[in-house]
């Protein structure tokens, strides 16, 4: 059995202000290179302003890993307890279980550091924010590789999906998945639900099946998509659907980050480019890539024409997906 001391005495860091205790410092989280809580927690601090952007107000599931990336994850919906009187959460409702969740909230860069503290590797967001928990802001576009689709197809997939929101005039933010696919994000106003948000998120994904229809499924059983298509999931939409933030570790070995990307780095990225021993450079040359995300408001609606078109025509909306695990 191991010892308190095994993994290094705690160790408080200042963070803008606020201390942070940092325990079991020295437990190795990502065993590829041997980076340790510790790292974890430097390399959010050294993208600071990107992940606190990328989470800033909106209620957030935490992915723990309290014995590194190769152990148990847990899925935390609520607070953990112990939480400083500074940091900040949102309640939420869940009607599939009739329970009410208080989900950190992020408001600053102490409160990510502090859910390190708490073994959290990966941060998932939701897609609104709590001055209107039922109201998305962010429209996401998940680029999806089924098992037997290649880096190519998902690049393709990505530059299509640019060419259509270029031309409906909207400004969509890519980033890696962290794992083998791609994200695009879109800031929209917050004055429609989750159900038309993801409506116009499938109106869309159907655009880009049919100019690559060899390439993208919408299929919404996956048993029934093609094992070498692109699936472009509209579902990351739905009410309680979360997915990897941009500057998100990844719950690997090697410590994979999701991205944010220029549109011209696309074909010449790869997805194991971007990890916590390559970001902080990154971020130092670069800055936050998303900077701009939250000045470039799009209206979904010409999506939601496209989904009263489709509609009319005999194509089915599927059934909203259900909530996700009991909070």
């Amino acid at each position: 059995m191991s010892s308190r001391g095994d993994f290094g005495d705690p160790v408080v860091l200042d963070v803008d202000g606020f201390d942070v205790r940092l325990s079991s410092p020295d437990r190795i989280y990502f065993a590829a290179r041997g980076e340790t809580k510790r790292d974890l927690a430097a390399y959010y601090r050294s993208v600071g302003p990107g992940i606190v952007r990328a989470l800033r107000d909106r209620p957030c599931m935490l992915h723990r890993f309290p014995d590194g990336a190769a152990g148990k994850k847990v899925h935390q919906k609520r607070l953990p307890r112990g939480a400083p009187p500074w940091v900040e959460t949102v309640r939420l409702h869940f009607p599939r279980w009739n329970l009410h969740a208080d989900e950190l909230c992020v408001t600053k860069l102490a409160d990510v550091v502090w859910a390190v503290q708490m073994s959290t590797v990966e941060f998932h967001p939701w897609n609104s924010r709590r001055a209107d928990t039922e109201k998305p802001d962010e429209w996401r576009i998940d680029i999806d590789p089924m098992p037997d689709a290649t880096w190519a197809d998902v690049r393709k997939t990505a530059h299509v999906a640019h060419e259509i929101l270029d031309e409906l005039g909207a400004t969509g933010w890519p980033k890696t998945s962290g794992g083998d696919g791609l994200h695009v994000y879109v800031r929209i106003a917050p004055e429609h639900g989750f159900g038309d948000v993801r409506r116009g998120a499938l109106a869309f994904a159907r655009e880009v099946e049919r100019r690559l229809p060899e390439d993208v499924t919408t299929t919404w059983w996956r048993k029934d998509r093609d094992p070498s298509a692109v699936f472009v999931d509209f579902n990351q939409n739905a009410r309680d659907h979360t997915i990897a933030c941009a500057y998100s570790v990844r719950g690997n070995d090697v410590g994979t980050v999701s991205a944010p990307l220029r549109w011209d780095e696309i074909d010449d990225a790869e997805p194991g480019d971007f990890t916590i021993a390559t970001m902080p450079a990154r971020f130092a040359e670069l800055g936050d890539l998303h900077e701009g995300i939250d000045d470039a408001v799009f209206d979904i609606a010409p999506l939601l024409e496209w989904a009263d078109r489709d509609e009319a025509a005999g194509k089915e909306t599927p059934p909203e997906p259900e909530e996700g695990a009991k909070p």
